[in-house]
């Protein structure tokens, strides 16, 4: 399974950034999808998870109401819309891929994609 994020950049605070993560290389429908973020010098956080059907999504609750998850199975891409970004969320974001149910852990990671970097100036 191949994970390709983009959509990363600067921004202000209080502005809104869209990340992408093209899926490739499974049955788009056998994986549940989430997003990770590590800042520098911290460790790789859960961000958002979206199960293989759609209808169930996890947050962390520093992100709840302001990130939404989102997959499209005709493009086979999972998406994480980000708004009233703040400083703290300035980090390195990773799409990720399990083969089975919805997780909000990294132990339960198959598949990692490439990074791509957020940064929210104050």
């Amino acid at each position: 399974v191949q994970l390709q994020a983009s959509g990363g950049g600067l921004v202000q605070a209080g502005g809104s950034l869209r990340l992408s993560c093209g899926v490739s290389g499974s049955t788009f429908s056998s994986l549940a999808l989430a997003w990770f973020r590590q800042a520098l010098g911290k460790e790789r956080e859960f961000v958002a998870a979206i199960s293989r059907s759609g209808g169930s999504t996890n947050y962390q609750d520093s992100v709840k109401g302001r990130f939404t998850i989102s997959r499209d199975s005709a493009k086979n891409t999972v998406s994480l819309q980000m708004n009233s970004l703040k400083p703290e969320d300035t980090a390195v974001y990773y799409c990720a891929a399990r083969e089975g149910l919805i997780y909000s852990s990294s132990r339960y990671v198959n598949y990692w994609g490439q990074g791509t970097q957020v940064t929210v100036s104050s």
